[in-house]
């Protein structure tokens, strides 16, 4: 066996959790080692809309670390081009009660310090004017939330940490072993290559194969599969931020907080899009592509294989149905569609379990990954004593 440098802290998975654990640990001076199975990160974190919106978490710690969050993202893009954007987020309802609910939400905002703006029906089609006047009822808008490329915010990231900060990162080194004793972690790769450090954090995502699989087969963990699309450029279409619709209203856990959220009828969502758990929202590419989603199908981790690989062109033909009562675009053609996949635990946020007190297992983030890691990766070391 090949025995590698010691390092105080071992981070396994480069998905946007494990990389912002490494991020912080840096921050705090430690001799970092983060190990990714892939060539380059393939999985949630550049599968996804690229949307940074602390407004759709719900309220505590969670709605904390998406705040936190945005200011981690804008302090790195401020020393390093990694894609993020400060063009807001517009959540557009599509009845009066839906706008109620964003009233309602405003308020609480403005009583934790939360800029927000409401926008009138004709504000909502000013900032987007391909906003069809038949949906919209109104909007509430957040100036200060981000967007990113998802396909190159992580690679960006890894580069500023591996340029900048002095992170030693390998890419392409699958993980098939991981120990601990009274003093120290070893981890073991599939190359015979042993590396040590005093604590490790495993972040692998919907990966529960390679290490502790009876920690996952025995968990509540589940995989989630969504589907997405991107139009071909469209340059002539401006389309800022990231759009929310009335059914994210509905879906995302903000918004329960509010006493006319009960009055959201679920019999009022078409029983197609209930079905396959499909709520809208829009983001425009660097290149003037509009990405389009998205669906949600659910499957425990003993059971991951029911979730087809194949992207469901009926499933696309209602995300699509949906999104063109929203939008006005010139032209409704596909590039390419994909799927995504994430783990999130049916009873926590965040699951979280540890080894001998010295490695840390942490995923099942579920779809606020983007938008939260960071800032719970920050608070996950500090609570380490980092």
């Amino acid at each position: 066996m090949n025995h590698q440098a010691k390092f105080d802290l071992i981070i396994v998975g480069a998905g946007v959790l494990g990389a912002f654990h490494a991020y912080f640990a840096l921050q705090q001076g430690l001799k970092v080692l983060l190990l990714e199975k892939d060539p380059r990160p393939t999985e949630a974190t550049v599968r996804n809309f690229g949307q940074i919106v602390p407004s759709g978490m719900a309220d505590g710690d969670w709605f904390t670390y998406g705040r936190n969050s945005l200011d981690t993202y804008k302090n790195i893009q401020a020393q390093y081009d990694i894609s993020i954007r400060q063009n807001g987020s517009t959540y557009v309802a599509s009845s009066e009660m839906e706008m109620q609910v964003l009233l309602e939400k405003q308020q609480q905002y403005q009583e934790q310090d939360y800029s927000c703006q409401i926008l009138t029906a004709a504000q909502c089609r000013e900032r987007l004017p391909v906003l069809k006047a038949s949906y919209c009822a109104g909007g509430l808008f957040f100036p200060q939330e981000v967007t990113a490329e998802p396909t190159t915010l992580i690679h960006r990231l890894l580069e500023f940490m591996v340029t900048r900060l002095s992170l030693d990162y390998r890419p392409a080194t699958p993980i098939i072993g991981c120990t601990a004793n009274d003093s120290i972690c070893e981890v073991r790769d599939v190359f015979n290559n042993s590396y040590t450090a005093t604590r490790v954090i495993i972040c692998s995502g919907r990966d529960f194969k390679f290490l502790f699989p009876d920690v996952f087969r025995t968990s509540d963990l589940q995989i989630c599969k969504l589907q997405m699309l991107a139009t071909y450029p469209l340059p002539q279409v401006v389309l800022p931020g990231s759009i929310l619709t009335g059914l994210s209203i509905r879906r995302y856990y903000a918004f329960k907080s509010c006493p006319s959220y009960a009055n959201l009828k679920l019999a009022e969502v078409a029983a197609d899009l209930q079905q396959w758990g499909i709520h809208i929202l829009f983001k425009q590419a660097q290149d003037g592509s509009i990405i389009i989603g998205d669906s949600h199908e659910y499957a425990d981790t003993t059971a991951s294989q029911e979730l087809d690989y194949s992207v469901e062109d009926e499933i696309n033909s209602a995300i699509l149905r949906e999104a063109q009562q929203i939008l006005d675009l010139p032209d409704w053609r596909m590039k390419r569609s994909w799927n995504g996949y994430y783990s999130q635990s049916k009873s926590a946020e965040i699951f979280e379990h540890v080894i001998d007190q010295k490695i840390h297992i942490v995923t099942g983030i579920g779809g606020k990954g983007m938008t939260t890691a960071a800032g719970y990766a920050q608070y996950h070391l500090q609570r380490l004593g980092y």
